[in-house]
């Protein structure tokens, strides 16, 4: 049995989503979380700039309806991120983590609502299990 190369995707982003926590809970001693989000920010688009030149990427075209729904995912993102590091910078990485990965119900809650994906059963079961495992990891 093959394992879809999204799997291998899905799980390098996890690994260094994981290291982003740590990376960023040692970062944030003795600096502001917005600065550290700022400067975060900047190195990857100054790497992704990199990537997306070697890989001849910069030359594509793009419609007015994609660049605007990138721009939200980009304004989302930043949130995102903005609102990860200040709960970094408070609390513990375990609690921030698994809490910031009910991300999961909330993508399958707006895949459903806005683009009429269907949530079966065990999909709302697994979504009912992250909550309640960010709810356990998070208390003290």
């Amino acid at each position: 049995m093959e394992i879809p190369i999204y799997i291998f995707y899905a799980l390098l982003s996890a690994i260094f989503a994981a290291l982003v926590a740590i990376f960023g809970k040692i970062g944030l001693e003795g600096i502001d979380s917005t600065l550290a989000t700022t400067i975060r920010a900047f190195i990857m688009f100054v790497f992704l700039l990199l990537v997306s030149a070697f890989q001849g990427k910069l030359k594509g075209g793009i419609t007015s309806r994609q660049f605007a729904f990138i721009v939200l995912s980009g304004v989302a993102g930043a949130l995102s991120w903005l609102f990860y590091f200040l709960a970094l910078k408070t609390g513990t990485v375990k609690a921030v983590v698994a809490i910031d990965r009910t991300s999961v119900v909330f993508a399958i809650a707006f895949a459903w609502l806005l683009l009429g994906e269907e949530v079966t059963l065990r999909a709302f079961i697994g979504a009912l299990l992250i909550v309640i495992g960010a709810i356990l990891v998070s208390l003290k």
